[in-house]
């Protein structure tokens, strides 16, 4: 995502973990955690790139979509000067996966649509985050949770409250903290119109 600094940039090498059924005993019910996603697009077709790539992480029986934000255009944060404007969007699932075979699925999602990193914060086709996952805290720096920079990241926050009025981040409500985020005043609500390279024709208007 234009997002937060690329903290989740190394892969994830897991072996897949096989329970074994237990005999005279019906099979556990699988547990889900809510999770919220957030994914960003500075290249190519930004806007069909989102819409697909939540298809993508929903794809798998493990990944259940909950609810969807509002898209928002925002300016990049971080990383070299003149890249083109990010289209930004958070996603709420329940998942079973465990939290590291979360993000290797969304690192397969972003390579997927061709994401590459050779130049840290550059423009990319596609960032996908987790941003939080349950009530789980780690100082993981493959996995930081809640990702550290959400707190401070409007094109997090914003669209994130829009979907969820009621959600918290570190115990704070996260329109509150979008409102105090400093690129808060860059932030432009999308309508998905007119969008190829970065360089909307129409659709992206002013902040209220």
């Amino acid at each position: 995502m234009n997002p937060a600094p690329a903290l989740h940039e190394k892969p994830v090498h897991e072996k897949p973990i096989h329970e074994k059924p237990v005999h005279g005993k019906a099979p556990a019910k699988t547990a889900y955690t809510r999770a919220v996603l957030a994914l960003g697009s500075n290249l190519g077709a930004r806007n069909e790139t989102l819409s697909e790539a939540v298809a993508d992480l929903v794809d798998r029986p493990e990944v259940r979509l909950l609810a969807v934000s509002p898209i928002v255009q925002t300016k990049a944060v971080g990383g070299p000067a003149g890249q083109p404007d990010f289209l930004n969007m958070v996603i709420s699932v329940e998942t079973s996966l465990e939290p590291l075979a979360l993000l290797r699925h969304c690192q397969s999602v972003e390579n997927k649509h061709h994401r590459v990193r050779e130049v840290h914060w550059g423009p990319r086709t596609l960032d996908v985050d987790v941003i939080v996952y349950g009530d789980v805290e780690s100082s993981d720096p493959v996995l930081t949770l809640p990702h550290p920079f959400a707190a401070v990241r409007a094109f997090v926050l914003y669209p994130w409250s829009q979907m969820d009025p009621s959600a918290t981040l570190n115990g704070q409500p996260v329109g509150e903290l979008a409102a105090r985020a400093a690129d808060f005043p860059d932030l432009k609500p999308f309508d998905g119109f007119g969008d190829f390279d970065g360089v909307p024709d129409v659709g992206a208007v002013e902040q209220p």
